[in-house]
């Protein structure tokens, strides 16, 4: 609901509990009046009326209270726009009017895909604010949508150049800037990490000054996830004020927490990273940045991460409300050794274990027998594949199974027909050394005969294959052409939105080396992620933990793979332990299937058919953190209805003493409710008060518990 006071300059914008409400001054100043619970109107206006307070000599008095401040006047502060002549740098606007968009919280929905202004689909309730700079002749419009379904404000901006003179250089244009209410100290969440260890949380106070996120390396990047949350009051999983950002952007990127010499606290997101240059706006071009979208919540860390995942799985990821299937992925037991007789005994006893969607990994095509060549050359390897991919796909098809190929479009390897014929196309520096990562160059999106192509084949691949999902990887950061990257980017989105109009069945994972490109830009337009390379199942414990502080189990896949770890760590662990670790996401097998005894082989199939069973509530129901996988014994508890799933981890039992209890969350305390695997009955109340003994004992123990209320 939006609701508009104080002569029209005063806004009001409500979601399911909380309130944000701004205003414009007489002056054409924009300035935030509140974030937090729900208000009325006349307390906006209230706010909206009280006198500013003097700001301290060499101070500001709009720093640290504007919602969107921008580069030029008495303003100190990191600007969200900064735009630039070769005469004037610097932004004067004036107000030039609102207007309010209403549609119904329905509208909207994930199922449609993304729309123009961010990731989450349309509908809602829109509120736009229209400014002009009259000498650069830009046209500046704040856009807010929220929902009466979520506390989620989502917010973006548009530039548009109504001038005919020549093109504005547009250093910065974030896509909204944050203020969070005075507190005496704020902690920062942020999510860190590298290949193979991505999404590691981390919690710090936040000192004056300020505190960067980001990446320059064009992509989202495994260094840090476009999300940062602040708490004031030392708030708690279940207790306590969270605020959180999220950034839908899937290029370089960068999110400022700026702390205010008189405290005050801002955080400011957008595409790009520094002010080298995000783009260049010709008259008549508009620029649309990405949705950084907010939350506010009094229910600690849970509510908030219950939130975020609620308004994904209603608004962001296509087709979220149907559950991902069980996956079988090649890789790891072939490599760049892939035959068509070898993938159809994978796929007969992946099909015996239950599996139900069947993935060719990389090296299916092309001259592609190591990372050194076939990149661009989507068509099947005649010597592996001599009737291409069609009878493999049948087949697949016909042992109950769904078919998925791997596919990396943004990569070229010199070593491959494409680039032989258009070197041109590579994304490099003219008279420099070209640079490669993983022996391959990036291929230069902007282009349009360069998109027409990538279209042209994997149309023709997934028209002429009965493909039924596709993992999409990208194995290498950006590094030359940086004044394309934010053209590279839509190009990427165009592309998959083209294929995914086109090809309405097929499902498709984001993939980048593991998590390097997982942000809200590409999971509304991808229907899982690949969490991280790393399958060690304590490792990935904390990854997945890391993740689930923005993202619903539903997108995250994690794979059961083989014993000891051999890639990592030489980790020995029981299938138990690595399918229940796989269980807190989307359940996928990844090892060598042909070295499995027949008793690992019926163990898996128990485990996958217990997975199944629990999925619905697993990947769609609301998730609660008992305990974080840095202790001892960690789990956590999903609640769907009358189900209720338990995952629960035990590292290593000390002195023999019993693992604690665990004290269950959102469960009817008046309800009872019974254990579907042992048929124990139990009350709510206690259940939540008392806890659940887990019975389990040793190292890397693991159990799944079931309950139902009655």
């Amino acid at each position: 609901m939006i609701e508009t006071g104080g002569s029209g300059r005063v806004w009001l914008l409500s979601g399911a509990r909380g309130s944000y409400a701004l205003h414009v001054t007489d002056r054409d100043e924009l300035l935030h009046l509140h974030w937090g619970p729900r208000i009325p109107l006349a307390a906006a206006e209230a706010l909206a009326a009280e006198p500013a307070p003097p700001p301290w000599p060499f101070e500001s008095p709009l720093d640290g209270r504007e919602e969107y401040p921008v580069e030029g006047g008495p303003r100190f502060v990191r600007p969200a726009l900064s735009v630039r002549t070769d005469e004037t740098r610097g932004t004067e606007w004036r107000f030039d009017g609102a207007s309010v968009e209403d549609g119904s919280a329905e509208d909207g929905s994930a199922e449609d895909g993304p729309v123009e202004g961010g990731p989450a689909g349309g509908g809602g309730h829109e509120l736009r604010l229209a400014f002009t700079d009259p000498l650069h002749r830009l046209a500046v419009t704040l856009h807010y949508r929220v929902r009466d379904d979520t506390d989620v404000v989502e917010r973006w901006t548009t530039l548009d150049h109504l001038g005919d003179g020549p093109p504005l250089d547009v250093l910065r244009a974030d896509a909204a800037t944050w203020t969070l209410p005075r507190r005496d100290r704020w902690r920062l969440s942020q999510l860190h990490g590298r290949w193979a260890a991505e999404t590691r949380l981390v919690r710090a106070e936040l000192t004056p000054g300020e505190k960067v996120l980001g990446s320059r390396r064009g992509h989202t990047g495994h260094q840090h996830l476009p999300w940062a949350a602040l708490d004031a009051e030392g708030a708690t999983e279940e207790r306590g004020e969270v605020y959180g950002c999220a950034l839908g952007w899937s290029g370089s990127w960068r999110i400022a927490v700026q702390r205010l010499p008189d405290g005050a606290v801002q955080i400011t997101g957008g595409a790009g990273h520094d002010e080298a240059g995000l783009l260049r706006l010709g008259p008549g071009e508009r620029y649309t940045s990405p949705v950084f979208a907010g939350l506010w919540t009094d229910g600690g860390f849970g509510a908030a991460s219950r939130a975020w995942h609620a308004w994904q799985l209603a608004h962001v990821v296509p087709r979220a409300r149907t559950p991902r299937p069980v996956l079988y992925n090649s890789w790891e037991a072939t490599g760049f050794e892939v035959s068509d007789e070898q993938q159809r005994g994978l796929a007969r006893r992946a099909a015996a274990l239950g599996v139900e969607l069947f993935v060719v990994d990389d090296a299916w095509f092309g001259r592609r027998t190591s990372d050194r060549a076939g990149l661009g050359d989507w068509t099947p390897n005649p010597e592996r594949f001599p009737e291409g991919l069609k009878p493999l796909a049948d087949e697949v098809h016909a042992l109950g199974m769904r078919f998925g190929i791997w596919v990396e479009p943004e990569m070229v390897n010199a070593d491959s027909d494409l680039y032989r014929a258009h070197p041109d196309w590579a994304l490099v520096e003219k008279g420099r050394t070209r640079t490669e990562f993983r022996n391959q160059l990036v291929l230069n999106l902007a282009l349009d005969e360069v998109r027409e192509h990538l279209w042209e084949q994997l149309d023709a691949l997934l028209s002429s294959v009965p493909v039924d999902y596709v993992k999409w990887d990208f194995n290498r950061c950006l590094t030359d052409r940086q004044e394309l990257w934010q053209r590279q980017v839509e190009g990427v989105y165009g592309l998959l939105d083209r294929l995914r109009a086109a090809h309405p069945g097929v499902a498709f994972e984001s993939c980048s080396g593991g998590g390097g490109r997982i942000d809200l830009g590409i999971l509304s337009r991808t229907d899982q992620v690949w969490t991280s390379d790393n399958t060690d199942p304590l490792d990935r414990l904390a990854i997945q933990h890391g993740l689930s502080q923005l993202h619903p189990a539903r997108v995250a896949a994690a794979w059961v793979t083989d014993s000891p770890h051999a890639e990592r760590n030489g980790r020995v662990s029981t299938l138990r332990f690595r399918f229940v670790s796989a269980f807190a996401g989307v359940l996928g097998v990844g090892a060598d299937l042909t070295r499995w005894s027949e008793e690992e082989l019926a163990e898996a199939r128990e485990w996958v058919a217990l997975y199944k069973d629990v999925r619905p509530v697993v990947q769609l129901g609301d998730a609660y953190r008992l305990r974080p996988p840095d202790e001892a014994l960690s789990a956590v508890q999903y609640v769907r209805g009358d189900d209720v799933v338990v995952l629960a981890w035990l590292r290593a039992q000390a002195y023999g003493e019993r693992p604690p209890a665990l004290g269950l969350r959102g469960l009817d305390p008046d309800g009872t409710y019974v254990c579907r695997d042992t048929g124990a009955v139990h009350s709510g109340a206690v259940l939540m008060h008392r806890g659940l003994h887990t019975g389990l004992r040793g190292d890397l123990d693991a159990t799944v518990v079931r309950l139902r209320r009655l």
